[in-house]
């Protein structure tokens, strides 16, 4: 069977049988899959410890009917090791992982995917920003490239130039005064600042934030998520809000 080899993030692992598991990788080239890793849950395993979440791996694989199998795996980058002993950073990993492999689809490539989440995990493991402020920063750029990029400043309905003080999730973000949905959120014009700050990747209006709007932010962008993935990511109930 034809061999492989790419460079990938590890998204999460389920156990198979005794000593295996299946382990799903977004790759730079081929985009997401999944392989199994065998007798990876045995001490005395090779590379078992270098298939965990949040590790970026080179690794080489064979091909098979179902599922590929995993013959080789070198460290490229250990953040999961070094995020996993930080609670704030690992519950925002965590999220951070779960909605890439909802964003992505296997075999598709998704390089932009694959750049963002790699981002997110080395800021995270570098301890540049707050780690909830990653997240958010993450979460709103995923949606943008998968299509659902929310408006922060001009209306999302008709267009109208903002800024403006609504914000309506099913609408796309900020809505004007005529087209104003009934139940429509009044954030505070701070947090929309931030918002937009986050989502074009201006940290210094990011991190001089005040918490209460990071907060209420975070929970605008919680319900975007949810909203357009349909159903809750689970990862989020454990990060500090």
């Amino acid at each position: 069977m034809p061999l492989y080899r790419d460079q990938g993030v590890v998204l999460r692992t389920h156990k198979l049988g005794e000593a295996d598991r299946i382990i799903t990788v977004l790759t730079r080239t081929l985009g997401k899959v999944r392989t199994v890793g065998k007798g990876v849950r045995r001490t005395k395993s090779r590379f078992g410890a270098r298939l965990e979440p949040g590790m970026l791996i080179d690794l080489q694989c064979y091909e098979g009917r179902t599922l590929d199998t995993v013959t080789q795996a070198e460290t490229v980058e250990p953040w999961g090791d070094v995020i996993a002993r930080d609670y704030d950073a690992w519950t925002a990993a965590n999220a951070v992982l779960e909605t890439c492999d909802r964003l992505t689809e296997e075999r598709e490539p998704a390089l932009q995917q694959y750049l963002l989440v790699t981002g997110a995990l080395r800021s995270l493991a570098g301890k540049e920003h707050d780690p909830r402020l990653v997240l958010d920063a993450y979460l709103l750029r995923a949606l943008a490239i998968a299509g659902w990029a929310p408006s922060f400043h001009d209306c999302a309905r008709c267009g109208a130039q903002g800024p403006h003080r609504a914000f309506h999730i099913v609408s796309g973000g900020a809505v004007c005064p005529v087209c104003r949905p009934p139940g429509s959120a009044a954030p505070a014009p701070e947090t929309l600042r931030l918002l937009a700050a986050l989502l074009a990747g201006d940290w210094a209006i990011a991190d001089a934030s005040d918490p209460r709007h990071r907060r209420e932010g975070s929970g605008l962008t919680s319900a975007f998520l949810q909203w357009h993935l349909e159903r809750g990511v689970r990862s989020l109930r454990m990060v500090e809000r």
